[in-house]
């Protein structure tokens, strides 16, 4: 037991609302045109068939997903969407990468950048915060008790896991290898696990344990800013919350 969340499995208790669901299809339909530029055809193309089920996942139309991967391939304009990575620091100096898919990079740099400033951080150079994190593979699934202790220490023995980190809040994360990804995915269903969440992840080296609950709930609603944003696909951060400080602040 880790004692502790972080952003990766806290944003995982928040349900999507009706209000939210129309911004995560867009969200979803830039991520499957970005990814169908390199094949339309899910089998073959790893990034677009993970993207299309997380859409799926979130009931996402299935015309809406055609129509983004139409997009891909020039009858809709999404060549002219760009991949940004912003690097900065926030609130309690927490370290934070944002993944962003725009068609406009410099209206997404003004916004994503007064985000930061109005929580007291600052964006920073290419370079700055990366090296503070490791590409890893990321496997949310849904802690089963009725399955035991034994099934979860099998899951460590599935080729290509790195790590296991079983939270308090009823959700465990699989680290793997990026290349093992779709392999471990594939391993975790046939156990019988719910996954509540795949993706390729950025995983601090080095965490930072927020004690402070005013500070906790700080950053968390620049970390939730940050997400709500129309362009950003992805937020990663070096911060951990003790569960009894997310508990006082859930309640």
């Amino acid at each position: 037991m880790s004692g502790h969340s972080k952003w990766s499995t806290i944003k995982h208790q928040k349900e999507v609302t009706d209000k939210r669901r129309g911004q995560v299809f867009s969200k979803f339909a830039k991520a499957i045109s970005v990814a169908a530029r390199d094949g339309v055809d899910p089998d073959s193309n790893f990034k677009l068939r993970l993207v299309i089920e997380k859409a799926k996942a979130v009931n996402m139309p299935k015309a809406n997903i055609e129509r983004a991967i139409e997009k891909a391939q020039g009858s809709g304009g999404g060549g002219s969407l760009e991949e940004i990575l912003f690097e900065g620091y926030g609130p309690a100096g927490v370290a934070v990468m944002v993944e962003v898919v725009t068609d406009n990079r410099n209206r997404s740099a003004s916004e994503v950048k007064n985000i930061f400033e109005r929580s007291g951080g600052s964006l920073a150079g290419p370079g700055s915060v990366s090296f503070q994190f490791s590409p890893l593979g990321s496997i949310i699934i849904d802690k089963e008790r009725s399955q035991g202790e034994d099934a979860l220490l099998a899951l460590l023995d599935i080729e290509g896991v790195e790590d296991l980190i079983e939270e308090d809040n009823d959700l465990i994360e699989i680290y793997t290898k990026p290349q093992s990804l779709t392999l471990v995915k594939d391993e975790v269903s046939k156990m019988g696990f719910k996954i509540k969440d795949i993706n390729f992840d950025r995983r601090p080296n080095t965490p930072i344990l927020i004690k402070d609950k005013q500070k906790a709930e700080k950053v968390l609603t620049f970390m939730s800013a940050l997400e709500e944003h129309d362009d950003v696909q992805n937020v990663f951060a070096n911060f951990d919350i003790p569960d009894q400080i997310l508990k006082e602040i859930q309640a």
